[in-house]
């Protein structure tokens, strides 16, 4: 019993096959990895979640004939089921007391590289900081000028030339407000943090979306009710998941059925070297947004955390470098997983320096519907 529960702290998935490929033991990490619970993988075998084409049962039938254990790199566990871009190494070994079974370790090559995708969409993100602050100085000043002039000129010119004034007027509004968002950018001020229960963050968010944006919406809450205090600044965690909310409600706008779902986890195992810091930094909260909408186009899917990326119309593309430079100044990290039905936002974060701690529970109850 104490085995299995130290694999349940592994960040891997790991499963036991019996003689029979039934899933005889699957940890914690694995049954997210699957999105099946333990009792469901427990009745499952291993075909039911890879294709029948699959790499991974040529090399459980490996083992399974030569008795000894088997590293492949770079496995394509992509299904129906687990979804596209399952890249992962697999480690397979024989369990010697126990004839035909074996464990698997799926270690997610993904990880590491987004990971370091994060890294590269910080540093994006931050690289608009000069832009901005020779913007705030070179443009918004004319601006003003500009806009003052189309207000003489409103008084004295006809009704059909004050639209073009109007128009001028409007632009640039538009342009300032632009300006303004790209300044937020230019703000290296240390943050204020403090222990925050993320828990009361997600449902002021929830509270905010269903008031309006998220009022045809069915939400889901996930909590994990153990989950320490993560060290953040509240008003800027809100600002975080109410974009990725919003974000969310819009990718289900064509969908009758929306469902987002708001998550909590505590993850161990995952450490980070972060900029600035000695040694490397854990960040075991895990938070999430999850929507069954469009999904993010395949080709922007790398690109989607850089300044002025976006597929909305009419959008600026400053959304999501800002959640991504206000989870990097917290010291965390962001990931997106877009499929074309379901499309998760998933922010690791460090907990709050352990005083004795302070277990949070939700403001309003878990797995809320």
């Amino acid at each position: 019993m104490r085995a299995l529960k130290v694999l349940d702290t592994l960040r891997d998935p790991v499963v036991l096959l019996d003689a029979e490929d039934t899933i005889a033991f699957a940890n914690l990490e694995a049954e997210y990895f699957f999105s099946s619970s333990q009792s469901q993988l427990a009745k499952s075998k291993i075909q039911d979640f890879v294709a029948f084409s699959s790499p991974l049962l040529a090399l459980v039938q490996q083992v399974r004939e030569h008795e000894s254990p088997v590293n492949e790199y770079r496995v394509d566990l992509s299904s129906p089921r687990l979804g596209a871009d399952r890249i992962v190494d697999v480690h397979v070994t024989p369990v010697s007391d126990e004839p035909g079974s074996m464990v698997i370790v799926f270690r997610e090559r993904s990880m590491a590289e987004k990971f370091d995708r994060q890294m590269t969409h910080r540093g994006a993100a931050r690289s608009v900081t000069g832009l901005a602050s020779m913007l705030g100085h070179e443009i918004k000043n004319p601006l003003s000028g500009i806009r003052g002039a189309a207000q003489l000129l409103e008084a004295a010119v006809s009704d059909e030339d004050r639209a073009l004034t109007g128009l001028i007027r409007e632009e640039t509004d538009r342009i300032v407000s632009l300006v303004d968002r790209m300044e937020v950018f230019s703000d290296e001020r240390p943050i204020e943090r403090e222990p925050v229960n993320i828990h009361v963050v997600l449902d002021r968010v929830h509270q905010i979306a269903v008031s309006g944006f998220g009022r045809d919406i069915s939400f889901v809450k996930q909590y994990d009710p153990s989950l320490p205090m993560v060290l953040g600044n509240k008003d800027q965690l809100i600002q975080v998941f109410l974009n990725l909310v919003k974000n969310a409600c819009e990718a289900c706008e064509n969908n009758e059925h929306a469902q987002i779902k708001l998550r909590t986890a505590f993850r161990p195992g995952i450490r980070l070297s972060i900029p600035g810091a000695n040694e490397r930094v854990a960040l075991p909260l895990e938070f999430c947004v999850e929507d069954n909408g469009s999904g993010v186009p395949e080709d922007i899917q790398m690109h989607m955390f850089d300044p002025f990326i976006t597929t909305k119309q009419n959008g600026s593309g400053l959304g999501l470098a800002l959640v991504a430079k206000i989870v990097g100044d917290h010291g965390g990290v962001i990931e997106c997983d877009s499929q074309s039905s379901k499309t998760v936002f998933r922010i690791l974060m460090p907990a709050a320096p352990a005083t004795p701690i302070e277990l949070i529970q939700p403001a309003s109850g878990d797995n809320e519907q």
